[in-house]
């Protein structure tokens, strides 16, 4: 089910514009029925009240409330009902692994017709949601449409969220799976050699570390990583050259106090002011370890090839575009997607906007050619 006509798919794919932005080249896809600068997405506006991300006005509240009261709050505000668009059967399958040291659920899904090919792609996946929050049912029928268009077994991973299971549990649960789905591709009907990761927002963030950590251990072999508006560095911790500034970021007058509000994620802020953050890591130090902040990595060489895609109206658009900079200064192969008119979380709205099955074409067809 689409709440849009499909033709504008056709829009996406073939009317993109190339800017450069800081010696990266970001391909810019159009906002359709929309061509003013600094204006919202037609259908992603029609949708702001219905998301979490469009309640954020940049006022802090009254009085937060202790966290045992703020996370299921923020928790159950996570998320978008979202649509099941395949078109072929696609098969479900359900294990737990404990190779971290804790129980992760690791859901694969993979289109029935390919179940004898024995040398599939693959992608493993990891949901966003603040370390704190997001599921797999979010991500599932993003993650099954990727699976039908790129012919691949997809991996959706349940890993430990904080507070209850702080740093590096979520980021050890992640590293692990790809470790076990690399280990075991013979078992799953795939090849070692195409095994790709991604996730976004902190699912972004722990497919980044992932890929840095699985170079400094020489396992698993990870073939490509797909960064999805990830977020690459916290607080206030930064790299010579990185700047954050809402000058970046062209508001419309008629969409400006919207806009501020979409943007303030990935703003640089003190350790102490950032919620998610202080649930996710227990020492302040920690922001300054280059698996929690990719961009602090020391080199960034060697890592695998890079799709990175972030949305206008997203804070967290500083962080990609300035890591897929890193990236390609060191060598990588990297190609930067911008989503005009888009916020935050953006996948979330399968079927609801065009973007998110535009995405994952554009994913699918990097997978394809691995």
């Amino acid at each position: 089910m689409r709440k849009y006509d499909p033709n504008v798919i056709d829009q996406l794919q073939k009317e993109t514009t190339i800017i450069e932005n800081n010696g990266v080249k970001v391909i810019v896809k159009p906002s359709p029925g929309e061509d003013r600068p600094g204006y919202l997405d037609p259908m992603e506006l029609s949708l702001m009240d219905n998301h979490w991300a469009g309640k954020l006005d940049g006022e802090e509240p009254a009085a937060i409330p202790p966290m045992e009261v703020l996370i299921p709050i923020m928790r159950d505000n996570m998320g978008f009902p979202n649509y099941n668009l395949n078109t072929v059967e696609i098969h479900t399958k359900y294990e737990e692994i404990t190779d971290s040291g804790n129980t992760v659920g690791l859901w694969r899904y993979y289109p029935r017709k390919s179940v004898k090919n024995p040398k599939r792609p693959a992608l493993v996946f990891f949901h966003g949601g603040g370390w704190i929050g997001g599921t797999v049912y979010t991500a599932e029928n993003f993650c099954k449409l990727i699976a039908e268009l790129a012919d691949a077994v997809v991996f959706n991973v349940d890993y430990s969220l904080a507070p209850e299971k702080p740093f590096p549990n979520g980021f050890n649960d992640n590293y692990y799976a790809v470790k076990h789905v690399y280990d075991y591709a013979e078992a799953y009907g795939i090849d070692p050699g195409k095994i790709s990761v991604g996730g976004d927002s902190a699912g972004g963030n722990y497919a980044a570390a992932v890929c840095l950590k699985a170079r400094e251990e020489g396992t698993p072999k990870i073939a490509m990583q797909v960064l999805i508006y990830p977020a690459v560095t916290q607080a206030d911790a930064m790299v010579d050259g990185y700047e954050w500034s809402e000058n970046f970021f062209e508001k419309s007058e008629e969409h400006k106090d919207i806009i501020n509000g979409l943007i303030s994620l990935g703003r640089p802020s003190k350790f102490e002011e950032n919620l998610f953050l202080g649930a996710y890591i227990a020492d302040k130090e920690d922001i300054c370890n280059p698996y929690v902040s990719p961009m602090l990595a020391e080199s960034h060489a060697g890592l695998p090839k890079a799709i990175l895609s972030g949305a206008e109206f997203d804070g967290l658009r500083v962080h990609t575009e300035f890591y897929a900079k890193q990236l390609q200064d060191a060598g990588v192969e990297t190609t930067c997607f911008r989503y005009k008119g888009m916020t935050h979380a953006f996948i979330d709205k399968l079927g609801h906007v065009p973007q998110a099955e535009d995405l994952c074409i554009e994913i699918a067809k990097a997978i394809r050619e691995i």
